[in-house]
């Protein structure tokens, strides 16, 4: 089994979501959450800020702790075929500068500003909606019932 710790952002403002899309070297492409895998030595919250600034050229600031996830991929569903534990640190982060643009010499082709309800017509990672559930919710746990992957909704 493989492990990956990452913290994600979710922004919202104006009713909008703050969406990137990811376009990896073999598979579909996807939206997902900006973010990704924390660093060795790295905290969580300097992770979520480093990753924003790398894929969408804009900076931000964490607002919040919304929750931490954490989920198994099974092999058959997993892009590398072997078992995933994937354990996401979610923040509310507000940009506070840059404008968006690609991910240079990365997975990200795009960020755009999405409003929440056509967020469910999109091919989509399941993190984007674990992490509008935290935020719509904000549990006293920060934990969210797990996702239903499938049809337009990945791991």
């Amino acid at each position: 089994m493989s492990f990956r710790l990452a913290a994600y952002a979710v922004c919202i403002e104006d009713g909008r979501v703050l969406l990137a899309r990811h376009v990896p070297a073999k598979g579909e492409s996807n939206w997902t959450l900006p973010g990704g895998g924390v660093e060795h030595g790295e905290d969580p919250f300097d992770a979520v800020i480093r990753e924003v600034a790398e894929e969408t050229g804009c900076d931000a600031m964490v607002t919040s702790l919304l929750g931490v996830d954490s989920r198994v991929v099974p092999a058959a569903a997993a892009r590398a075929g072997v078992e995933h534990q994937n354990v996401g640190v979610f923040y509310r982060v507000r940009i506070t500068s840059g404008e968006l643009r690609p991910e240079p010499n990365g997975e990200i082709a795009e960020s755009v500003w999405t409003p929440i309800p056509d967020v469910a017509r999109l091919r989509r990672s399941s993190l984007v909606d674990i992490g509008l559930a935290l935020a719509r919710t904000a549990p006293a746990t920060g934990h969210v019932a797990p996702v239903p992957v499938g049809g337009l909704i990945q791991h």
